[in-house]
C-alpha cells in the first residue's frame, strides 16, 4: 500500500505521528528551510538585545547578511518586525504566535485553574514551566498579588540550571541526557549563590530526582527562593514543573519546604489525573 491509497491529510498525519519514523526524524524534503530560518530570526531578539542590525541578526542566526536582510524585510512587510534606520525590533504582532499556543494547547489550559487555586490559597506566587533547550519557558503563572520577579509571567524564559523548575525537569531525563546537557552549558553565575560547577549541578539534579522536588536559594535573583515539583501525566511522564516563589526575607529554606511542599504535592496529584 502506498501514499496514493490515502488522502493528502492522511499521509501528512502519518508522517507527523508521534513515534513514527518520519515523526521522529522527518525527511529533509518535508522541511521548509525558509520557515525554520524565519523563526530563528525572530528568536534572535531577546531582553538583552531588543534591537538588532542586519549584521547582528546574521551573526546570531548563522545566516549570511544578504539572507538576514531578506528575512527582516519579509518580517517587516508582514508586520512582525519594525525598522528604525539600521535597527530592527519585534512588534507586538509576534505575541499572536504565543497567543495561539496559550489558547489552543491543552497543558496551560489544564494547569492554570489549579495554579490559580494553589497560589491564592497559599497567598504566594506560583508558576508552571516546560524545558526548552537550555531554558525553562513559563506556560502559566499567578502572582497572588505579590510582586516577586519579572520572570513569573507566561512566555518568559529562565535558565534551567539555576531554577527549581529547571532542576526537576532535568531530573526527569535519563542520566546520559543530563550529562550531555550539562556538558553543553556555560553555567553562568547570576548571583553569588548560583551553582556553576558541573559536578555540583549534577549532584543537585540527583537530589531533585531522589526527593521528587527541588529547592533553589537565590541562584537566579537575590532575594528569590523557589521550590518545585514535577507534573506528570497518567503514564508517569514528566510534562512540566510547578513551583512556588517567595521572598527570602519572608521565608527560610526550611519554612519553604514545610509550608509549600505539601500543597504542591496535592496539586501534583490532582493534575496527574487530568494530564
Amino acid at each position: 500500500m502506498s501514499d496514493d491509497d490515502f488522502s493528502p491529510d492522511d499521509v501528512l498525519a502519518a508522517r507527523l505521528a508521534p513515534g513514527s519514523a518520519a515523526g521522529a526524524e522527518p525527511a529533509q524534503r518535508d522541511l521548509v528551510a525558509g520557515l525554520e530560518k524565519g523563526l530563528q530570526v525572530i528568536e534572535a531578539f531577546d531582553q538583552d538585545r531588543p534591537r538588532l542590525t542586519i549584521a547582528e541578526v546574521a551573526q546570531r542566526t548563522g545566516l549570511t547578511r544578504a539572507a538576514a536582510r531578506r528575512y527582516l524585510i519579509t518580517l517587516t512587510h508582514l508586520g512582525f518586525v519594525s525598522q528604525d534606520r539600521r535597527l530592527f525590533a519585534l512588534t507586538p504582532k509576534v505575541l499572536r504566535l504565543a497567543q495561539s499556543y496559550m489558547h489552543s494547547a491543552r497543558l496551560p489550559r489544564i494547569v492554570q485553574p489549579e495554579l490559580h487555586k494553589l497560589a491564592y490559597a497559599m497567598k504566594e506566587a506560583s508558576s508552571a514551566g516546560t524545558l526548552d533547550g537550555d531554558d525553562v519557558i513559563c506556560i502559566a503563572a499567578t502572582s497572588a498579588g505579590r510582586v516577586i520577579s519579572a520572570t513569573l509571567q507566561p512566555g518568559t524564559r529562565v535558565p534551567a540550571h539555576c531554577t527549581s523548575n529547571g532542576r526537576v525537569l532535568l531530573a526527569a531525563l535519563p542520566q546520559a541526557e543530563v550529562d550531555a546537557w550539562i556538558a553543553r552549558q556555560s553555567l553562568r553565575a547570576f548571583t553569588p549563590h548560583t551553582v556553576t560547577l558541573p559536578e555540583r549541578l549534577r549532584i543537585e539534579i540527583a537530589h531533585a530526582r531522589a526527593q521528587g522536588y527541588a529547592c533553589v536559594d537565590q541562584e537566579l535573583e537575590l532575594g528569590l527562593r523557589t521550590i518545585a515539583v514535577p507534573l506528570k501525566n497518567y503514564r508517569g511522564d514528566t510534562v512540566a514543573a510547578l513551583n512556588f516563589s517567595v521572598h527570602a526575607q519572608r521565608m527560610t529554606m526550611d519554612q519553604l519546604v514545610e509550608h509549600c511542599l505539601p500543597p504542591l504535592r496535592q496539586s501534583q496529584a490532582t493534575l496527574r489525573q487530568l494530564l
